[in-house]
């Protein structure tokens, strides 16, 4: 593996096209220019970052930790922090970080299944009953 770059803000901000876009998250820069086509969220999400700090963009999403090997795969060297450069946002007081590794990430997809079962259960459940109800009074 080659070794990692050192690049400012005005560095990053050069590769902002389709064929050549860089992105900073985590102070740490990615030529993300092989993934565009394969992203999932599609290429005017990265367009949109294009050249820029991108670590509030990628975190909101919640990326999964497949989308973060590959980013790793990605990384060509670490952000310089020049005086005037954007600062990172900090997170407000109370907010709490996404975990590298959340054991309960899927416990609110299985809970919502669970529930949109049920709910259709109980549905057909009191279909049943009325269908039954109207024909007893017919």
């Amino acid at each position: 593996m080659a070794a990692l770059q050192e690049l400012t803000y005005q560095d990053v901000a050069e590769h902002n096209t389709k064929k050549d876009l860089y992105c900073v998250i985590h102070d740490k820069v990615y030529d993300i220019t092989k993934f565009v086509d394969e992203h999932p969220g599609g290429e005017e999400v990265l367009l949109d970052v294009a050249g820029q700090d991108s670590t509030e963009a990628f975190e909101d999403v919640g990326h999964s930790d497949e989308a973060r090997e590959t980013l790793e795969q990605l990384l060509v060297g670490t952000l310089k922090r020049n005086p005037g450069d954007p600062k990172p946002k900090t997170p407000l007081p109370g907010a709490v970080a996404p975990a590298a590794n959340n054991a309960n990430a899927t416990g609110l997809g299985v809970g919502l299944y669970a529930v949109v079962v049920l709910g259709g259960l109980v549905a057909y459940g009191a279909y049943q009953y009325l269908q039954q109800q109207q024909a007893a009074q017919a």
